[in-house]
Order: C-alpha cells, then structure tokens, then sequence
C-alpha cells in the first residue's frame, strides 16, 4: 500500500499532480495508458466536486495491489448524474459514465455534510523498465 494519506486539494491540477506524482514514484514503473486513465477519472471526480458538489472537502489517492484507490468528497449528498435520457446535446452528465467505464469499482458513501467517492483504478505495470 502507497500513499494512503488525505491530501489537501482546491482544483483538478492539484489531484492529477498528486496522482502523478504517486504514480510516477512506483516500481515497477506503471504504464502510460494507465497513468493517462487515472489522472483523467481524478480530474474528473475533482472537476465534478467543484461543479456539482459544493466544493472538495477531502481528496486522498493511494495504491493498492495492482489498483490506484481514489477517494474524493464533496459538500452535497446529490448523487451523480448521466446525460443519458436527457435533451440531446445537453450540458453535464458525460463525464460520469467515462469514469464508471475507466474503472473497476465505485463506491458513493453519504457524511455528514455531503458524500464520499471511492473510486478502484485497474493498473498494468511495465515489467521491462523494473
């Protein structure tokens, strides 16, 4: 296990630099199609807390076994959105299904003050780079 500390975080640069950060600190090396994944599911979950969630109230990511676990929460019990069934072209609710689609597991926990995502993260290492 890696990294399982709560991180401070106020924007999605600040989470995808922390994922990368953790990420690029591994060994074996993780591959870069990988990488490219998670730093897009973090961007969005962050994107979607400031948007939809009254703000970030805590952002932790951390590796586990062959998976990147992130988890980010937000200010509103709201649970997340699709586009599907709604006007075409509508604006918000794409991101949602790209996330569910990129990972393994999602996890919605209610708190006190709004709710908790847990995201699982599938990983492929590049045995070669060691």
């Amino acid at each position: 296990m890696t990294g399982a500390q709560q991180t401070p975080v106020t924007k999605a640069a600040e989470a995808r630099a922390h994922v990368h950060e953790l990420l690029s600190a591994h060994r074996p090396h993780i591959d870069e199609l990988s990488v490219i994944d998670a730093l897009l599911v973090t961007s969005e979950l962050v994107t979607n807390a400031q948007r939809h969630g009254d703000g970030i109230s805590g952002f932790s990511a951390r590796i586990v076994a062959d998976r990147l676990e992130v988890t980010v929460a937000d200010g509103n019990r709201r649970q997340p959105a699709t586009a599907v069934g709604r006007e075409k072209y509508a604006v918000g609710g794409y991101g949602w299904p790209m996330i569910q689609q990129l990972t393994a597991c999602v996890v919605i926990i209610p708190t006190p003050g709004g709710k908790a995502i847990t995201v699982t993260i599938p990983l492929a290492f590049d045995r070669a780079s060691g």
